[in-house]
């Protein structure tokens, strides 16, 4: 009896059957710094039976675009949101995710400075919700904001993405109080300085805090040519 070789899309011609075929979507987490508090940017479902809940921004990839250029697309038409940081996390594809069908989607996370940017607001409304009030969300969203928000806790102990949440010139308290809103600690202030400091990416502004109901700290910005010339050699991160 002949033997039967066994199908491999990637060596052997297909045609896909109406039961392989599927959506493709992108969903992205946007998280912005803002007093004191993380946040997340959501937008309103009118989906039943999701109708009236909070949800991420997303939508389907279109024909002609990769993952990347949807996400940017999404950001962009749905926010007026453009040059940010984006990483992208983990693909989710649970079969019944979503009431229109089999969609798998893609999630992106974004880091934005709140006072930043204007918001433009389309046919839903966007609002920040601070992260660690939120107790359900649409979809399998409340699924990816967390584990967006496990990839952003990794990420900001390996690369200085953090200061992508801060304004431009910032206080060691500010920065100090980012990085225990996203990974969820206190974090010794003496400890937290020298470890700062050690890494040589902050640039003194020779500047202090003004119009503060404390008292007022000097203010450092990131020192990105710094960065550049150590990354490759002797960066390791901060680690907490």
């Amino acid at each position: 009896m002949p033997h039967r070789k066994k199908s491999n899309i990637n060596i052997t011609p297909v045609q896909l059957a109406p039961e392989f075929q599927f959506a493709l979507s992108v969903d992205c987490v946007i998280f912005g710094y803002d007093r004191g508090v993380l946040k997340v940017l959501l937008i309103e479902s009118d989906l039943d039976p999701y109708k009236g809940q909070w949800s991420l921004l997303g939508d389907l990839m279109r024909p002609d675009e990769n993952l990347d250029q949807a996400s940017h697309r999404i950001l962009r038409e749905r926010t007026g949101l453009t040059d940010m940081f984006l990483e992208q996390v983990k693909t989710f594809s649970s079969i019944d995710r979503h009431p229109a069908g089999r969609v798998i989607t893609t999630a992106y996370f974004a880091l934005v400075n709140v006072k930043d940017y204007q918001l433009k607001k389309l046919d839903h409304n966007l609002h920040w919700h601070v992260v660690s009030d939120i107790q359900t969300l649409a979809f399998d969203h409340k699924e990816i904001l967390y584990q967006s928000l496990d990839a952003l806790r990794k990420k900001i102990q390996e690369e200085p993405v953090i200061f992508n949440l801060l304004e431009k010139k910032f206080s060691m308290r500010d920065l100090q109080q980012v990085f225990e809103q996203i990974l969820g600690i206190e974090l010794d202030r003496r400890n937290f300085r020298k470890k700062i400091f050690s890494t040589g990416l902050l640039k003194d502004e020779d500047e202090m805090e003004k119009q503060v109901n404390h008292r007022p700290g000097k203010l450092y910005s990131f020192n990105q040519e710094t960065y550049e010339q150590i990354r490759q050699k002797s960066f390791v991160g901060f680690r907490f």
